[in-house]
This record gives structure tokens, sequence and C-alpha cells, in this order.
């Protein structure tokens, strides 16, 4: 059995915290994982940004309500789920992502979660499990899952070493050259043809 291990964000939907950013105008924000491969750094980063500016989650939300999946995105996730059971495997919180999951159809989606105040100030961020995107592909297979997996970002890298084949999409040129060992594609009709290829089955 197949199971296909997806990236969100710069994979299916745009990257949250840079919309945010461009709508505040706050450039330190547009960091990502892309940039900053230490996560804790980056988010103990975006929490000081927030306090500093009095920022806290409402306004992230309201930021994605106006956001829809990337384009085809919907398209490539539905035909992901007639030929493999797919997972979400993201670092991004269910407080941020749940409006976009609709868009997509409710895939199922493992994540953190974030801590607010009254007020709805963040305080805090909790990870599922340390180094997540990883474990999660190795439980699958303890479940005897043979996973593909595919992601953008540096923090994408121990899940697709992991997996039984992994794939970047949508990645930065420096991430492409540092891990020359996966395919590097750019759009959907791309990684279709790479998950068409990873798998042990034929796929029309």
């Amino acid at each position: 059995m197949e199971l296909a291990c997806l990236d969100l964000e710069g994979v299916l939907i745009p990257e949250i915290w840079i919309k945010f950013a461009e709508k505040t105008g706050i450039d330190a924000l547009r960091l990502t994982t892309r940039d900053e491969p230490n996560y804790d750094k980056l988010m103990q980063m975006r929490l000081r940004i927030l306090r500093e500016h009095a920022l806290g989650l409402p306004q992230i939300q309201e930021v994605i309500a106006t956001l829809d999946p990337l384009p085809g995105a919907a398209e490539f996730v539905n035909w992901l789920r007639q030929h493999f059971q797919l997972v979400i495997l993201s670092d991004t919180y269910y407080e941020f992502a749940m409006p976009l999951m609709r868009k997509l159809g409710n895939p199922t989606l493992f994540c953190h979660r974030l801590e607010t105040d009254e007020h709805g100030t963040v305080t805090n961020y909790v990870l599922r499990q340390s180094d997540p995107k990883r474990n999660a592909v190795k439980a699958f297979h303890g479940l005897n899952y043979r996973v593909i997996a595919a992601g953008d970002s540096y923090n994408d890298i121990s899940m697709l070493s992991e997996a039984d084949a992994g794939i970047l999409f949508h990645a930065p040129d420096k991430v492409s050259a540092d891990y020359p060992q996966f395919p590097s594609v750019h759009t959907y009709e791309e990684l279709r043809e790479e998950f068409c290829k990873a798998s042990r089955f034929k796929i029309a």
C-alpha cells in the first residue's frame, strides 16, 4: 500500500507568513523555512515581532480568510486521493490552516497548535512532536505503508529522506542545489509525473 505525504505551505497553499508580512509591511515576517532551517529560531523571531507590533491570531486569521489554495492545488489533491492515501504533514498550525483545508476538500492534516491568551495574543507554539514529518513517515512505515513525499523547504528534507521516494516541489534554487538527490519540479503536472514514476503501481 502506498501513501502520499505532502507539505502544505508553498506546495498547496500560499506561505501564510509571507502574506501576513505583505499585509502588515513587516519584512522580517517574510522569512520562512526556505530561509531559516532552525524552526525554533524562526518561530521565536515571529513571536517576538508579533509582540512588538501588538499583533495576534485574529489579525493573522483575517489575512488567511482572504487566501485560496494555489492554482491547480485542489485538482492535484483530488488526483492524488484517487491513487493514494493522502496525509498533509506541515509545520503550520491548525488555527491557521483549517479554512484553507476546507477549500482543499479536508484532507488529513498533521501539524501543530498555537497557544493564545484571552486577547488573541500568541503566547507560544506547541509542536506535535520533535522532527514531526520524519517521525510521521517512520510511523507509516511501521504500518507497512510505502511513502512518497513532496515538499519545498529545508524542514521537509528529513521527511523526503525518510520516505521511499522524495520530491522537491516549488523549491528555491538553493534547496534544490543543496539536495540534488531529490528530483525538483515546479508544476503540478510534473509533480504528478514524479508520483507516477515513484509508484510501484501503474497509474493512469
